[in-house]
Order: C-alpha cells, then sequence, then structure tokens
C-alpha cells in the first residue's frame, strides 16, 4: 500500500518495536497514531515522532473498542494496522495465574481480532487498507517455559493467515511479521531476562522496517532475522527431528 499520507494505527506505541515503528512510518509519509497504557512514555514518543497518542488498555473488556472510536475521532479513519502490543510471561505453566493468563491472551490474539472486525469493513469498502500483525517464531515453533505466550502468539499467526484468505481481492492486505528476539523492555517486565546466547536480541527499529517493508510491498510472511525461517522450515517439515534438537538444545 502507499504509505505517504496514510493512517497507521500501532498498538504498543509507548517503547519497543511500536516506538520504532512510529518513527519508520512518520520518515515514509503516514499518519501515525500510537496507543499503549502509559501516558508519559507515549506523550515522549509523540514528541520525538510527530504521532497522535491514544492512551488505552487493550487488556480490557472495552479498551479494543474503546481504542477504534479515539482513533476515528483523531483522524476520521485508519488506512494501516499495526498490531505489535504484547504482553510475555515466562515459567512453569503450573505458575501462572488467572488473571495473568487472561492478560495474555486480551493483549496478544484477542484484542488484535476485535481492532481488525472494527476496522476491516471500511478497509473493504474503500477497496484499500492493510494490517500487520506482530507475532514472535515462538508462535511457529513453541518454547519451554512459554508455553501461553507461545500458544497465544501461534493463535494470531493463524488469525491473520486466515483473515488474508477472507480478504482476498478486496485490496486489503495482512502480514505476519515474526521475530525472534528483540532488545526491548519486553524481558524485563515478563519477570524473566533473556538469558540465552542464540538468537542474538536485534534492535527495535529491524524489526520496524520489516514492518515497513511488509505493509508497502504486501508481504505476507516476514521473518526477523531472515534466518530464523530455516528453523521455521524444520518445525513444519520434520517436527520429530526439531522436537528432539530443541529438547535437547533448548
Amino acid at each position: 500500500m502507499r504509505l505517504a499520507g496514510a493512517v497507521a494505527l500501532i498498538t504498543g506505541g509507548s517503547s519497543g518495536i511500536g516506538a520504532a515503528t512510529a518513527a519508520a512510518l512518520a520518515a515514509a509519509g503516514a499518519v501515525p497514531l500510537i496507543a499503549g497504557r502509559d501516558a508519559g512514555r507515549l506523550a515522549a514518543v509523540a514528541r520525538r515522532t510527530g504521532a497522535i497518542a491514544l492512551q488505552a488498555d487493550l487488556a480490557t473488556a472495552d479498551g479494543p473498542d474503546q481504542l477504534i472510536d479515539a482513533a476515528l475521532t483523531a483522524a476520521g479513519q485508519v488506512d494501516l494496522l499495526v498490531s505489535s502490543a504484547g504482553v510475555g510471561w515466562a515459567g512453569p505453566v503450573g505458575q501462572l495465574s488467572q488473571p495473568g493468563a487472561a492478560e495474555l491472551v486480551s493483549v496478544n490474539l484477542l484484542a488484535p481480532m476485535l481492532l481488525s472486525r472494527a476496522l476491516v469493513p471500511a478497509m473493504a469498502e474503500r477497496g484499500r487498507g492493510h494490517l500487520v500483525f506482530v507475532s514472535s517464531i515462538v508462535g511457529i515453533t513453541g518454547v519451554r517455559r512459554e508455553a501461553a505466550y507461545s500458544a497465544a502468539k501461534a493463535g494470531l499467526s493463524v488469525f491473520a493467515e486466515s483473515l488474508a484468505y477472507e480478504l482476498a481481492g478486496s485490496g486489503v492486505g495482512t502480514s505476519v511479521v515474526l521475530p525472534a528476539v528483540v532488545d526491548t523492555p519486553f524481558f524485563d517486565r515478563r519477570g524473566h531476562p533473556y538469558e540465552r546466547s542464540r538468537p542474538a536480541p536485534v534492535a527495535p527499529e529491524r524489526v520496524a522496517r520489516a514492518i515497513v517493508a511488509a505493509a508497502s510491498r504486501d508481504r505476507p510472511v516476514v521473518f526477523v532475522p531472515g534466518w530464523m525461517r530455516f528453523p521455521a522450515w524444520v518445525h513444519g517439515a520434520a517436527p520429530g527431528v526439531f522436537r528432539m534438537l530443541a529438547t535437547r538444545f533448548g
């Protein structure tokens, strides 16, 4: 899609991938609307990027609808949705609390579904638009001690693929961006730091560039870094071999 002049709604826009995406889209000529829970951090990103800040809590039942109302009030329409808000959790599944599980599923999966439900009809009527869903490589391969997070991201990936089939021929595109490890506050907030040596964390700006490319070039699936498509391929082509290697090497 043409990004110059397009109105882009970016969730998780107060830091990390969302903030970097706001800057990248603004540089491409888009009008970013950034959503997040922290008003102070949103305001700081808005000052740096020229974005419009919209405070919203996607973990609440009314959060997605309230965000849509605020976005349409601010800009009149949304041409590009970037669902990059994410909540993580790491640990044995037996220690996952019910409120924690509900928040994880609400932010990572349910909110993107509800935002899409609200925006897709108008995009299809106009015959143009794009939706980018920031999933994760763990939504393809799974990972120990992150079963619930992996499941939510897997659901997001399949939702995006199914939506692409539904919207074929409408002028509305969908993309899934699958980062590995990104150098953001995500790991501090989930309560457990990232301790592996590989894959090495990449800068959020690298993911932001992938998001911009996915939207502007209508790329259905993008891995960041690109070599992560290899473990994803092994997982699909030889699941038994992949599971054996993952069990041994983590």
